[in-house]
């Protein structure tokens, strides 16, 4: 059953199994070179949730989930997976999916040869799924993968991951390079399989759209740390637009925001504000209304170049 979250569709809350976070990472950090990819990251995912992760680009996304998955070792801090270090065995392997951007699969091989090589690799395989969602999507088993469009790709990567009956499945902006109708093919199945099966996801996305749809859980990732995390009912439900010098507004301009100012915009005549607050704003100075997840992950995104900004020209300013 799904429910309507700010007039649009949305995955319902899902209780948390027990056992702790599916995703621990404690001061965190990855160098090439000089460059830092992640510095100083410390989150946690929650098992038994949907779990959207979004930043800008740089704000090492993709390198977290590269840690988590084990194809990359951490240069400090430390990261535990499902209650442990990430590919440390076969076992800790069976428990984790993942699907890349640019799902990478053998363009030589066929449907079918993906699925015999996916079972062959995973001892929970469970071929009934892969041939029942393989037939769902109307692909030729006999195809290529090298001859797959861009959204039947992505769908036999997913089918791949999901048919190991992982615990814990890991997508990096698995639809950013799909269109509309492919991106959305994507998001049901992957909402049909969720709902279905007992599974933490974790998805990156720079589409809030995608999120807003598919996710029940908000990671805010800015600069390596996180900035807002939480149930995604909890969050809409606890940030306001407010609004002022609008003919909303029943009062003139003057009094302060109500609530923790997120962020702020001016306009010509008019105040902007993104608050959280704990109840309902009634102040008539403002004119209020629920944020949409869009108004609130562009506001901590506001508000962590804000306070960057001025590091940011002092460290410049010392080179």
């Amino acid at each position: 059953m799904r429910t309507e979250i700010n007039g649009r569709d949305s995955l319902p809350e899902r209780r948390l199994p027990a056992g702790g976070p599916a995703v621990v990472a404690s001061g965190l950090g990855k160098r090439f070179g000089r460059r830092w990819a992640l510095a100083d990251c410390t989150v946690a995912v929650p098992a038994g949730r949907v779990t959207g992760l979004v930043g800008p680009n740089g704000a090492g996304k993709t390198t977290l989930l590269n840690l988590a998955t084990g194809m990359l070792r951490p240069t400090a801090g430390s990261i535990e997976v499902l209650g442990s270090t990430p590919a440390s065995g076969p076992g800790q392997l069976r428990k984790v999916g993942y699907v890349a951007q640019d799902a990478p699969l053998y363009a030589p091989l066929s449907v079918a040869d993906h699925l015999r090589l996916g079972a062959r690799m995973n001892a929970g395989w469970d071929a009934g799924l892969a041939q029942h969602r393989i037939s769902q999507l109307r692909l030729d088993p006999k195809q290529k993968a090298g001859r797959l469009s861009g959204g039947q790709r992505a769908q036999l990567a997913l089918t791949m991951a999901i048919a190991k009956r992982p615990e814990l499945l890991i997508l990096d902006e698995p639809v950013a390079s799909l269109d509309p109708l492919a991106r959305s093919e994507f998001l049901r199945t992957l909402a049909e399989t969720t709902g279905e099966r007992a599974m933490s996801v974790v998805l990156s996305s720079h589409l809030v759209s995608d999120l807003e749809r598919a996710c029940d859980y908000l990671i805010v990732l800015v600069d390596s740390r996180v900035q807002v995390a939480g149930p995604v009912a909890d969050l809409l439900a606890t940030h306001y637009v407010l609004t002022q010098g609008s003919p909303a507004a029943v009062r003139g301009p003057g009094s302060a925001p109500p609530g923790e100012v997120i962020s702020m915009s001016r306009g010509i005549g008019q105040t902007t504000v993104l608050v959280r607050a704990t109840a309902p704003v009634t102040d008539p100075a403002w004119a209020a209304s629920m944020a949409s997840l869009e108004d609130l992950v562009l506001g901590y995104l506001s508000r962590a170049g804000a306070a960057a900004g001025p590091a940011q020209a002092a460290t410049e300013a010392t080179r």
